[in-house]
């Protein structure tokens, strides 16, 4: 059962998001622990944007470089897709389900990749997020 993903939905993709599980088409799946960097989407209202990786450092803020991927947000009949393009090369993932804490992306070797929202790094272990 997929979600059915309307415009209303793109502005959820926008933030940090880390990677939890990749599941594979035979339904193997590889879980991840703790991550080195985020993806961060930034999308307008046109449907047009940017994905990058950020590395979060432990006071709270990002590592970034001006490497990116142009993104695009494609509807069609039954399905939306983010069109990526960089200088080099150009490609597209299937968006199966986001919310304000989960974003699922399929690719075309039949990948699905499983983001949970970044929430902030919390060393002190006292229950207290940092800012």
């Amino acid at each position: 059962c997929k979600q059915k993903i309307t415009s209303a939905d793109v502005a959820k993709i926008n933030g940090y998001w880390e990677i939890e599980k990749v599941v594979f088409e035979d339904g193997n799946e590889k879980k991840y622990g703790v991550n080195e960097s985020f993806d961060y989407f930034q999308i307008d209202k046109n449907n047009l944007g940017i994905r990058k990786k950020v590395m979060p450092q432990l006071d709270g803020t990002f590592l970034v470089n001006d490497t990116f991927e142009n993104v695009k947000i494609r509807f069609t009949e039954d399905q939306t897709f983010l069109d990526y393009s960089t200088p080099y090369m150009k490609w597209s993932e299937e968006l199966i389900a986001v919310s304000a804490e989960e974003l699922v992306l399929l690719n075309k070797e039949k990948m699905e990749y499983h983001y949970k929202k970044a929430t902030p790094i919390n060393l002190l272990g006292d229950g207290k997020t940092t800012k």
